[in-house]
């Protein structure tokens, strides 16, 4: 096996010294889809010493498209997607160290394991965890690397503390996107697209090879043929609370996290987003529809009812998650469907 890396030591960027480092590294993925599995076969099979990978969900036959670790006795046993990615990647490369964890990425879990860590690589599917990422980061001075993809459109964007504008910084300022991929579909190519940018960005950082970091927000639509790139450095804030002079950190905090509660005697779970502001009914109608579920709406709330399950959205940014009192499968329901 001595020449498993060779050609990878054969290409400058790397080398022998740079296979060396990543050896000794150690990346946090957090989530186990399509970007989660992308990033932690091409790790596993580039010789990273150690890959953790933490998911909640488990394997559904809609993954097999694009979750490419995952086959069809993985979504008819439902799986954990952290578990069956485990037992892949072990048969891909057995002297990499993959541990597997079968959690929700709060606060808590984050901050357990950022520990070791080199660079935290985002696979998740909502902002709320993204948030949470960018705020471990910036406390514990570890880069990650952002990526999302819905359609055929994608985005990365590699961040590092103390040098680069965060994740914080941006919003507002970049369109980030809201669509997920039960509301608008994804093709695999644009998974493999992101991956490919952020696996790229994370052998940079782990070998050390910092000069040729791309430093820009990039950003394409492969079925419209559409690519862009912008460099986002003069969005870099004083006043940030997460990365600016004076950091708090507010995504680390309780009031400043999503509020889930089960409701007594209703068998529902009530969801309250960490940010404030009114719902627009109209527009999460429209794209609730595209689902194929069933949408009803009057002046104050929407229904919306789909496999089995009906979510209820009030303006206030409330949602109601009926038949279920699991508070990880309501979150699990909300961030496919709203994102």
């Amino acid at each position: 096996m001595n020449d498993r890396y060779s050609r990878q030591e054969l290409f400058s960027g790397i080398g022998k010294e740079g296979q060396q480092k990543l050896s000794q590294k150690h990346v946090l993925i957090v989530g186990a889809g399509a970007l989660g599995s992308g990033n932690a076969e091409a790790l596993v099979r580039a010789g990273v010493g150690k890959v953790t990978i933490i998911d909640r969900d488990y394997v559904e036959w809609s993954n097999l498209q694009r979750q490419q670790l995952y086959k069809e006795k993985d979504a008819e046993n439902r799986i954990p997607k952290a578990v069956a990615a485990r037992q892949r990647l072990k048969q891909i490369n057995s002297m990499v160290t993959v541990e597997a964890i079968t959690a929700d990425a709060g606060v808590p879990e984050l901050e357990k394991l950022q520990k070791g860590v080199d660079v935290i690589v985002d696979a998740t599917d909502n902002f709320d965890t993204r948030m949470i990422i960018n705020d471990i980061s910036q406390k514990y001075r570890i880069p990650w690397v952002y990526g999302a993809c819905v359609g055929s459109y994608g985005i990365s964007y590699t961040i590092q503390p103390g040098l680069t504008p965060c994740l914080h910084c941006l919003l507002g300022s970049v369109p980030l996107g809201g669509a997920t991929c039960d509301s608008a579909g994804i093709i695999s190519p644009a998974v493999g697209m992101v991956v490919s940018y952020q696996s790229a960005e994370v052998l940079k950082l782990l070998t050390g090879d910092l000069d040729h970091l791309r430093n820009k927000l990039v950003t394409f639509d492969l079925w419209q043929n559409q690519h862009s790139s912008i460099y986002p450095g003069s969005l870099k804030k004083e006043e940030c609370l997460s990365c600016g002079n004076n950091p708090t950190y507010p995504f680390l905090s309780y009031e400043n996290q999503t509020k889930t509660a089960v409701l007594c005697g209703r068998n529902s779970v009530q969801i309250r987003p960490a940010a404030k502001g009114e719902r627009n009914l109209e527009e999460t109608a429209a794209m609730l529809v595209k689902t194929g579920g069933k949408v009803e709406r009057n002046p104050f709330l929407l229904s919306y009812e789909i496999s089995g399950r009906r979510m209820v959205l009030f303006k206030d940014g409330r949602v109601l998650i009926h038949g279920i009192n699991d508070i990880a499968e309501a979150k699990k329901i909300y961030h496919r469907y709203l994102g």
